[in-house]
Formats: C-alpha cells, structure tokens, sequence
C-alpha cells in the first residue's frame, strides 16, 4: 500500500503536495474517530482529485477547511445525515469537529460539488457497500430511454459493464412463478 500512496503523491503537483498530505491526515483522522474505511477512501480520492486539478484550490485557504469541506460532500453525497444510515451524522457536527462555522463548511463543500458537478448519490462518490441500493448507480440509456440496468438480460448487462456503465453484473431477484403466488 505504500507504493501505491508514493505513486499517487509522485502524480500531485508540488505546490499542493503538502496541502493533500496535510488535509488527508485530517480526514483520516475524522474518517477513523467518526465514520469507516469506506468514508476514509473516498475523501481520500476527492482530495487527490483537488491537488490533481490546475491550479489546485488546495494552495489556497486553510487545510481545517478544506477537510472539513471534503468531509462534508462525501457525507451529503451518501446521505450520511440520514437517521437510517450507519454511520449516521449530522452534517453540521462535521463543522464542530473540525473547528469550521456552519456557513464556512457548507459553503466549502458547495464549491467542491459545484467544481466536480457532484450529485446526490453520485456513482462515482457513493459508498462500495451501498451500491446495490443507489439506482444512480444502475440507471444507463438504451436506444433513447433510460432503464435500470438491474432488470435488462445478462448479456445486455455484460456489455454495459464492459463499456463502463455498471460496476458489476447485479444478482437478479428470480421472476415469482405462477405457483409461488400464494407468498403475497
């Protein structure tokens, strides 16, 4: 896993080096403290995503907020202030956390989504684990309409998944049979 990090840090340019390493171990801090893994990798990728971009926003402003905004988007992308998601948390308490007002994290966060056009439950910013429930993540267009890739033959499924559309091949739920009508 080193080889990997030393890879990612050779590709970001030098004067946002120390601004990813610096906001990283922020987020992965809070990610540890507060949330999961899962969380930890994906604030991790948006952060690599702001140093990689020219001229990378991270040279300016203070780390706390940039942490505290990459934090944020990730949660709003994946509804973590949902009371039926785990991890649950307000979106306000990341702010808290990271010693951010209010205004000053969301307002981060809206210019992080606002400059990689990031939407709620966005495929490429959702949780690994919650694939299967985000329909984002399965919606792809055939001849003009849009379909849910769950429920299309496997061999049109196997294409989409060979063009990039889906992540996997999704298990299907079995078609009920006329006998098993009596389960209703």
């Amino acid at each position: 896993m080193a080889a990997r990090k030393s890879t990612k840090a050779q590709s970001i340019p030098e004067p946002a080096r120390s601004a990813y390493e610096a906001i990283v171990a922020m987020t992965d801090a809070f990610c540890r403290d507060h949330l999961n893994e899962e969380y930890a990798e994906l604030c991790r990728n948006l952060t690599l995503k702001l140093a990689r971009k020219r001229p990378s926003p991270l040279v300016s402003g203070q780390p706390t907020t940039w942490a505290c905004g990459v934090v944020r988007t990730i949660g709003w992308v994946n509804y973590l202030d949902d009371r039926s998601q785990q991890p649950h948390m307000k979106l306000t308490a990341i702010d808290k956390a990271f010693g951010v007002g209010e205004s000053t994290g969301q307002g981060k966060s809206m210019l992080i989504r606002k400059m990689f056009k990031i939407r709620p439950m966005d495929p490429a910013w959702s949780l690994r684990s919650r694939l299967d429930q985000n329909p984002m993540v399965w919606m792809i267009q055939i001849h003009g309409f849009v379909v849910d890739a769950r429920f299309l033959k496997r061999e049109i499924q196997e294409e989409a998944l060979r063009q990039g559309l889906i992540p996997y091949i999704p298990e299907r739920p079995q078609p009920l049979k006329e006998h098993d009508e009596g389960d209703e």
